[in-house]
């Protein structure tokens, strides 16, 4: 998750990003992105619950859509952790790969530096790109390994 920040630096460069596309800074958008900072890693519904908590009148479809555009500004990005829908976080911090426990369902962020062979491998080997900040290896973590 996001490092602590000046609580007042980041809405405004939020709404300079906006701004600078095109797009208003509407409250909205800013409970969405400050949803998404504040959880981590976070559903749809997720996200939801938690601006539902300023702002009562704000419905899924709503929230989905302001995700979908927030990620096409290249704002906010998802991942897939599983089965359920993807989940979201801020693209600035998007510079990790996901490890997943399949039993106790624990995520870890680790470098990318992490996979740095296995994406070499693929370059060189299949003359693959890997997209690293859309990987999540699945496994099980130390603790629920016998």
């Amino acid at each position: 998750m996001a490092q602590a920040r000046d609580s007042e630096r980041v809405p405004q460069a939020w709404d300079e990003q906006l701004r600078a596309r095109g797009y208003r800074a509407t409250p909205q958008r800013q409970l969405v992105l400050e949803a998404v900072a504040r959880l981590g890693h976070a559903t749809p519904e997720d996200v939801g619950a938690e601006v539902r908590q300023a702002a009562r009148g704000v419905n899924i479809s709503t929230i989905y859509r302001t995700l979908e555009l927030l990620e096409q500004l290249g704002m906010v990005t998802h991942a897939h952790l599983g089965h359920g829908a993807p989940t979201y976080h801020l693209a600035a911090d998007a510079d990790h790969v996901h490890l997943v426990c399949r039993s106790c369902g624990k995520i870890t962020e680790v470098s990318p530096e992490a996979v740095r062979p296995l994406v070499t491998a693929l370059d060189a080997g299949q003359d693959f790109e890997t997209d690293v900040g859309h990987l999540t290896v699945f496994g099980r973590c130390g603790q629920c390994r016998p």
